[in-house]
């Protein structure tokens, strides 16, 4: 039996990753909404103001900035980030919950991905790349 890539499809195997993600995080009693925050944080090239980190976030989860900004004020009260004048800065207590996750998620990926060829990932890859790019331009015409 071959499936196609749709929507359904896409979406199952974003839940089905995302539920073992969720899963790890709630040992650390961390979200999913946070743990992007505190990732986005940590690879900014920059420190960022709220204001930024919220937008980069929201590029990336498509949530409401109201509740982006509950989500950072949940990681400034949890000291996994804090304030440094106008900028949010990682904590090392933030930096090792993400390596903790990270360790636990690794092998777990491995299963999961392993074993896929190389030319089949590169081909889902630049799949799942356009499908964003176009769903993320219909989402702003909708918004506009």
């Amino acid at each position: 039996m071959t499936t196609t890539a749709d929507s359904r499809a896409l979406g199952l195997a974003h839940y089905a990753a995302r539920g073992v993600l969720e899963h790890v995080l709630a040992l650390h009693g961390t979200t999913f909404r946070q743990q992007v925050a505190l990732r986005a944080a940590v690879d900014a090239d920059v420190p960022q103001t709220r204001d930024e980190l919220v937008a980069r976030v929201r590029g990336s989860l498509k949530a409401d900035p109201p509740t982006l900004r509950a989500t950072v004020d949940e990681l400034l009260a949890r000291r996994l980030l804090v304030t440094d004048g106008a900028h949010l800065r990682p904590t090392a207590a933030g930096r090792e919950l993400l390596a903790a996750v990270g360790a636990r998620t690794a092998p777990i990926s491995a299963r999961i991905w392993g074993g896929i060829p190389d030319e089949d990932l590169a081909a889902a890859g630049r799949v799942l790349a356009l499908v964003t790019e176009r769903a993320d331009a219909e989402l702003a015409a909708l918004n506009a």
